[in-house]
C-alpha cells in the first residue's frame, strides 16, 4: 500500500514526497482511514512505529478541508508528556502540513512563556503542549479551547509514570464535550484503561508492534560484567570506530553524568541528557547528537522518551532497567520503523534479577558475548542459563509493580511503605 491509496490530498502527498516517505507503516495504514472518518481511536503503539504521522497526517487533512477564513482558533490540542516529544510532534506537523496552509505552535515549561503567548495571540490551528505549561497558560487566559474539534492524548502511560495524570484530567474537564478523541499509549495499565474509557466514545482500537515483538526485531547481545568494569567495557567497545553514534542508558542522573565524565577522560565526545539539565542544554545535546558532532549521548529513561534519531544503529544499556518494559522502550530507539539495530546490555551481578524479568517479557534468552580482548572480574561461566540467574532470590531487591518508576533520581531507589508518584516538571 502507498499513501495515495489512503485518499490523502495533494498538499499532504507533496509534503510526504519531500520528506522521502513512500509507504505507510502498519499503524499509519490502519489509523489514518479511521481518523479521517471522524471516529475516536485507541492506539496501542510505541514510539518508533510511525505513530506521530499516523495522527498528524489525517488531522492536517481534516483541518484543511474545514479551513475557514479569518484569525485561526485552536481546533486541535495534542497533549504530550515531555518537551522533547512536544517539539518532535511540532516538527512533524510543520513537515507534513508544509503546503496545507495551517498554523501550529508548541508550548512547554522550563523556558520563558512570552514567545509562546505571542504565538497564541496571533492565533493557531494546532496546539501541541505539555500539561503543566498548558494549565498555567489556560489559567492566565492565553489559551481558548472553545472552538476545539479534536483532542489527542499521546504517551498516556508515560503521563501516568511522570505524575501528570491529575493535570491531564484538569485539562480534559475544560474541553468542549463534542470533539473527536485520539488516545495513544504503549501499555495499558488499569488506570490508563479507566482514563481511556472516560475520554473515548465507541473507539476503534488499533494495536501494532506489541512490546515483546519489537525486541525480537533487534540484534541483542549481553555482557556479564561487574560494576567496576563497566567503564572499561564501554571504552573497549567504543574503540571500534565503525560505531559512529551510540545512545547509552543509565538509570539515574548521577550515573549519566559519571559516564560522560569517564568518556571525556577517554577522549570520546559525549553529552548527558536528563531532568537536571536545562531545556536549552538538552536541545543542544540532542542537536549535536543528530548532527554527529557528539558521538555518545547518555540518557535517563524519562529524558530519552521523545528522542527520535534517524539511522541510530547502536543502543547500550550501561545499567539494566528495573522495569522490563523499559528495556523494550530503550532498545526501540534503534531499529526505528522496521530498520535494523544493535542493542548491547551490560549486566552486573546485582542486576541479574532484572535481566530475568526482561527475558521473560521478550520471550527469548539474550545471547551472551565472550570477548577474548576484554576480561571482567565476574566469573566467565555465568551465562543466561546459569542457575543463579534463574533464581529470583538472587536479585538485590524484589521489585513490586508500583516500584521502579522513579528511575531518574540521584541515588539508589529507597524502600517505601507507600508508593506515591513524584510529580515531574514539564
Amino acid at each position: 500500500m502507498n499513501f495515495e491509496s489512503l485518499g490523502l490530498i495533494e498538499p499532504i502527498l507533496k509534503a510526504l514526497r519531500n520528506e522521502g516517505y513512500e509507504k505507510p507503516t502498519p499503524i499509519q495504514e490502519k489509523a489514518i482511514p479511521i481518523i479521517l472518518e471522524g471516529k475516536d481511536l485507541l492506539g496501542c503503539a510505541q514510539t518508533g512505529t510511525g505513530k506521530t504521522a499516523a495522527f498528524a497526517i489525517p488531522i492536517i487533512q481534516l483541518l484543511h478541508n474545514r479551513k475557514q477564513h479569518g484569525k485561526p482558533a485552536i481546533k486541535v490540542l495534542i497533549l504530550t508528556p515531555t518537551r522533547e516529544l512536544a517539539i518532535q510532534i511540532g516538527d512533524s506537523f510543520e513537515a507534513y502540513g508544509k503546503f496545507a496552509g495551517l498554523s501550529s505552535t508548541v508550548i512547554f515549561g522550563g523556558v520563558g512563556q512570552q514567545p509562546q503567548t505571542n504565538a497564541l495571540r496571533k492565533g493557531v490551528d494546532i496546539l501541541i503542549a505539555t500539561p503543566g505549561r498548558l494549565l498555567d497558560l489556560m489559567n492566565q487566559g492565553f489559551v481558548d479551547l472553545r472552538n476545539l474539534e479534536m483532542f489527542v492524548l499521546d504517551e498516556a502511560d508515560r503521563m501516568l509514570d511522570m505524575g501528570f495524570i491529575h493535570d491531564v484530567k484538569k485539562v480534559i474537564a475544560k474541553l468542549p464535550a463534542k470533539r473527536q478523541n485520539l488516545f495513544f499509549s504503549a501499555t495499558m495499565p488499569p488506570e490508563i484503561v479507566k482514563l481511556s474509557s472516560s475520554i473515548l466514545h465507541h473507539p476503534v482500537r488499533v494495536e501494532v508492534t506489541p512490546q515483546a515483538t519489537t525486541a525480537q526485531t533487534i540484534n541483542q547481545s549481553l555482557y556479564f560484567v561487574e560494576k567496576a568494569d563497566k567503564k572499561k567495557l564501554l571504552t573497549h567497545l567504543l574503540s571500534d570506530k565503525t560505531i559512529e553514534r551510540v545512545l547509552v542508558f543509565t538509570r539515574t542522573k548521577h550515573g549519566a553524568n559519571k559516564v560522560v565524565k569517564d568518556l571525556t577522560q577517554f577522549g570520546v565526545r559525549s553529552e548527558a541528557i536528563h531532568g537536571n539539565k536545562s531545556q536549552n542544554a538538552r536541545q543542544l545535546a540532542l542537536k549535536n547528537f543528530k548532527d554527529k558532532t557528539t558521538r555518545v549521548l547518555v540518557a535517563t529513561d524519562i529524558a530519552a522518551r521523545g528522542i527520535d534519531v534517524d539511522d541510530l544503529t547502536h543502543v547500550i544499556n550501561y545499567e539494566i532497567p528495573n522495569i522490563p518494559e523499559t528495556y523494550v522502550h530503550r532498545i526501540g530507539r534503534t531499529g526505528r520503523a522496521g530498520a535494523s539495530g544493535i542493542a548491547i546490555s551490560f549486566c552486573e551481578s546485582e542486576e541479574r534479577g532484572y535481566l530475568k524479568d526482561i527475558q521473560r517479557l521478550i520471550g527469548l534468552q539474550i545471547p551472551v558475548v565472550t570477548d577474548k580482548f576484554f576480561s571482567s572480574s565476574l566469573p566467565p561461566q555465568m551465562d543466561s542459563t546459569n542457575s543463579d540467574l534463574r533464581n529470583h532470590d538472587a536479585r538485590p531487591q524484589q521489585r513490586r509493580p508500583e516500584q521502579g518508576r522513579r528511575q531518574e533520581n540521584n541515588g539508589a531507589p529507597k524502600k517505601k511503605k507507600f508508593f506515591f508518584r513524584k510529580k515531574a516538571t514539564n
